[in-house]
This record gives C-alpha cells, sequence and structure tokens, in this order.
C-alpha cells in the first residue's frame, strides 16, 4: 500500500509514486545522507515504519521518512545506542512529550562518553609511558611487552590504568 499525505491509498506504479513527490531507496539514501543497507535495517527494526510500497514492492519514501532518517541519522553520530535512538525518535515523535525526558536520555549518554574519555586518556597515558620507555632498538627487553605479559599489573611508573 502507498501514503500520500498520510492516508492509504491503491498501490502505485513506481513512476506514479515518484511523480508524487515520494522517493525511491536511493533517493532517500542521497537525501538523508544514510546508505540503503542502513535504510533498510532501519525499517526492518522498527525505526523507520509504514514504509510506502509500489505494486511491484518498491519502497518509496516520502519527505517525513527522509527527515527521520536524518533524525536517526544524527543521533547514531553522536553516539547514542540504539535502543536511545528508539526512545528519542518516540519522544521526538510525540509533541507532547516532556522534554525532561529527553535531556535524562541525553545527559545519560553523555555520562557514558564522559566515562569513556577518561578510560582512553588513561589507556593514553599508559601507552606514552611504555612507548617512552621502550628503547625500540636490537635489544629483546621491552618494558611494552613485560607490561602486556604482566597483564598490566605491577608498577609500570605509576601510569593510570584502565581496567582493561
Amino acid at each position: 500500500q502507498v501514503v500520500n499525505m498520510g492516508k492509504l491509498e491503491l498501490p502505485l506504479e513506481h513512476a506514479a509514486a515518484l511523480g508524487q513527490g515520494l522517493l525511491d531507496i536511493g533517493r532517500a539514501a542521497k537525501a538523508s545522507g544514510v546508505s540503503v543497507k542502513m535504510i533498510r535495517h532501519y525499517e526492518a527494526i522498527g525505526l523507520l515504519k509504514n514504509v510506502a510500497r509500489t505494486d511491484a514492492n518498491y519502497r518509496v519514501h516520502s519527505d517525513k521518512d527522509v527527515h527521520t532518517l536524518r533524525f536517526i541519522k544524527r543521533a547514531r553520530t553522536l553516539g547514542f545506542a540504539m535502543q536511545d535512538v528508539r526512545r528519542l525518535l518516540a519522544l521526538w515523535q510525540n509533541k507532547s512529550r516532556p522534554s525532561a525526558s529527553v535531556k535524562k536520555i541525553a545527559g545519560g549518554h553523555l555520562q557514558d562518553l564522559k566515562r569513556r574519555i577518561a578510560q582512553m586518556q588513561s589507556m593514553v597515558a599508559t601507552l606514552e609511558h611504555l612507548t617512552h620507555n621502550c628503547h625500540g632498538d636490537h635489544r629483546p627487553e621491552c618494558p611494552i611487552l613485560e607490561d602486556l605479559a604482566r597483564g598490566g599489573n605491577g608498577n609500570s611508573g605509576g601510569a593510570a590504568r584502565s581496567g582493561h
């Protein structure tokens, strides 16, 4: 079935659907910046709902679909997990949503990003210390390999550990 301005209609020929301003999946991908493969995936997992199809079963996308795809892409670019993207998308589509719900999701993600950044900074500090103390010459002694063999336990100059 094909959707036109939110109303269900009889299936359309592909050319007629495009003539009504609907986009085939390739054009929707180009317009949204989301790959064809990911558009199909988002439809399969229910993030992109009620995608219209022609009588030959080709997907045709509305401007609303493209806007939704851009929303999903931006949320993913900001690193939101798929479950959070789903929740944010539902909140975005609910015009009476409380902004506190949106802020709670974003705030949780922000705290997770800060935690992961701190872990990475710790890894950087450890690797800087280890590479600084490795002679990198013909000698077999290597503090990097020694640290890896110890599993990170022991003293390698007091560099912070990430726990990984």
